[in-house]
């Protein structure tokens, strides 16, 4: 079955292990946990479509997810996201090499300030999960 043909609840599903898997269960659980009625559109919006439609399809592995992740939130100027993704690429196998050159090119297309803000929060998670000084 392709993700074309999954119904909305397998979608969500599928896209609640691979979140899991990817920022951890704790954070996933969370998020859903604290969401009230309002919030809960957002995270089956997050995991149906984010997670299960996007993230489920075969032609990219995890690590290459992770990494266009981060270019895409760094051109965006998301530290917040920049953070929480910087986790799911350890997770998913980047390196912290890999990041900083992920990072590195992000810049040269997005910009200094937006480089920067990026390669603080990720200095930032990576020194907490003790890859960095």
């Amino acid at each position: 079955m392709t993700n074309q043909e999954k119904t909305i609840r397998e979608l969500f599903e599928e896209g609640l292990d691979i979140r899991r898997e990817v920022l951890g269960a704790e954070y996933v659980d969370g998020s859903i946990e604290q969401a009230n009625d309002f919030m809960m559109a957002f995270q089956h919006v997050t995991t149906e479509w984010c997670w299960g439609y996007a993230w489920g399809r075969d032609t990219l592995n995890k690590k290459t997810r992770s990494m266009l992740n981060l270019a895409m939130l760094t051109a965006l100027n998301r530290a917040a996201e920049i953070k929480l993704h910087v986790r799911g690429a350890v997770n998913n196998g980047v390196s912290v090499e890999e990041i900083r050159e992920t990072l590195l090119h992000a810049t040269v297309y997005c910009g200094i300030p937006a480089g920067l803000d990026a390669f603080k929060a990720a200095n930032e998670v990576l020194k907490e999960m003790g890859q960095v000084d």
